[in-house]
């Protein structure tokens, strides 16, 4: 049996392995998708559901999950989220057609929701309040890490070895962390033990989260993703009216009504994410398109925000520990906006080392934001909730995400702005336009962050 610490250690590095599959999972997947095209010959809005399968399936089921897991218990959700993932992995990688491709991608991410509803509770319940900033710190240095040596990594093995070699990789990585997990992981976690699962309200969040995000991700393709989307909300609004009539709901809104800094954590968390998760996606097109550098070398240059997301989390996340999560996160927020800002003026001549430094810079500044943030969310409810608490974090990641590529999306649509050679000026102008939405959106996030109020003096 081994000590506290001992085990405190082995837990976040089982964590952390889980972690950083989803993330290298989804930056290498995306240069496999013209091999994918090449191969199987999908269309480009069939290809485009090798991503957007994989997100919608993941956002949707985290909820229920995380509720799942406070209830039969998170170490059991994370194994078979682990195996489930690492069984699709390998299903991937021997795809025999698109639809099968995007069939095993929603598999993997209803597993990837496994594993993102309860990674950030078990290292919540294992570390104490007083070290728990500086463990979130680590966890989201690694994720970073992922989405760093993703494009790297994943466009040698695609070059070399062909687009299923990701799949192949991945796939091992995975069954590494859960030989480890089911060798060293030890005890369990259950906060609500007792109580029932709320089936028919986990169906209603699935299908409406599932309609929401499909209908705005494609409401520049297809002209009934509108109808969807409609269909969506109302029954994203019927969900929330049964679940306030539920004694055991799977989303308890109390958390929100009581829980200032729950609520705005929250808040500030879907914030970022909607405004700084397509920076990468539009400065690949601007060092590709407007530059002229081949793929590889626009790779080199995005690489300058992920790393320094890396190095600087586990310092922000123990920084955390000592001072006010909302005065360092807010700061990092900050710092974002300026970045966000100076991309406006972005030009055919802009010198690729200021490009680089303030891609820096965004990336320290959501570096500095993301660990004390996650730290406020979980150490502003009980420990009975923190399986719930991960999901919506990681909601709120997700649907982020989904709202920042939506708005470049249809920004590209409204345009006309191809991705071709002769797009230059049509793509500058679509950029800037997303690139001052995105400062907007961000300085809101910097009041969200302020808002929340004090986090360590109640702990």
């Amino acid at each position: 049996m081994y000590n506290r610490i001992s085990r405190e250690a082995v837990t976040l590095i089982i964590v952390m392995a889980a972690s950083f599959l989803t993330p290298f999972m989804g930056s290498s997947v995306n240069l496999a998708i013209p091999s994918i095209g090449a191969e199987f010959g999908g269309d480009t809005f069939l290809l485009s559901w090798v991503i957007t399968a994989y997100l919608l399936s993941s956002t949707a089921f985290l909820l229920p999950f995380g509720r799942l897991a406070d209830i039969v218990g998170k170490k059991k959700i994370f194994l078979i989220g682990i195996s489930f993932f690492s069984v699709s992995t390998v299903m991937l990688a021997l795809a025999w057609s698109m639809w099968t491709l995007i069939f095993f991608r929603i598999c993997q991410g209803v597993a990837s929701s496994m594993i993102f509803s309860t990674g950030i509770a078990i290292v919540s319940l294992v570390y104490p309040p007083e070290k728990r900033g500086r463990a979130m710190g680590l966890n989201v240095a690694v994720v970073y890490l992922g989405l760093s040596l993703g494009p790297v990594v994943g466009g040698g093995l695609n070059h070399y070895f062909g687009w299923r070699s990701i799949f192949a990789v991945t796939a091992a990585i995975s069954v590494f962390a859960l030989a480890l997990a089911l060798w060293r992981l030890k005890g369990e976690w259950k906060g609500a033990q007792d109580e029932p699962f709320d089936t028919a309200g986990s169906l209603g969040y699935v299908l409406a989260m599932a309609a929401l995000l499909y209908g705005f991700s494609s409401a520049a393709e297809t002209e009934w993703a509108k109808y969807v989307f409609g269909l969506g909300l109302l029954l994203f609004l019927f969900f929330l009216y049964y679940e306030r009539r539920q004694p055991y709901p799977i989303l308890n809104l109390g958390l929100f009504r009581r829980n200032v800094v729950f609520l705005f954590s929250n808040l500030a968390a879907m914030i970022n994410y909607s405004a700084t998760f397509a920076v990468g996606f539009l400065l690949s097109l601007y060092l590709q398109i407007v530059k002229g550098y081949d793929s590889q070398m626009a790779g080199m240059v995005l690489l300058a925000q992920p790393l320094l997301m890396a190095a600087f989390s586990p310092f922000a996340g123990r920084l955390s520990d000592r001072t006010e999560p909302r005065i360092v996160a807010s700061l990092g927020m900050g710092l974002c906006t300026l970045g966000l800002l100076l991309f406006i003026f972005l030009t055919e001549v802009t010198p690729l080392w200021l490009v680089m430094a303030n891609l820096g810079m965004i990336g320290l500044g959501f570096a500095l934001f993301a660990s004390p943030n996650n730290n406020a969310i979980m150490g502003a409810v009980e420990k009975q909730y923190y399986g719930v608490a991960s999901s919506i974090l990681s909601s709120m990641r997700l649907v982020g995400q989904t709202v920042s590529m939506a708005i470049v999306t249809l920004l590209l649509s409204a345009g006309n702005t191809g991705v071709e050679k002769g797009s230059d000026q049509l793509l500058l102008t679509s950029s800037r336009t997303a690139f001052l939405i995105f400062t907007v959106i961000s300085a809101a996030g910097i009041l969200a962050s302020l808002a929340r109020g004090k986090v360590n003096a109640a702990e």
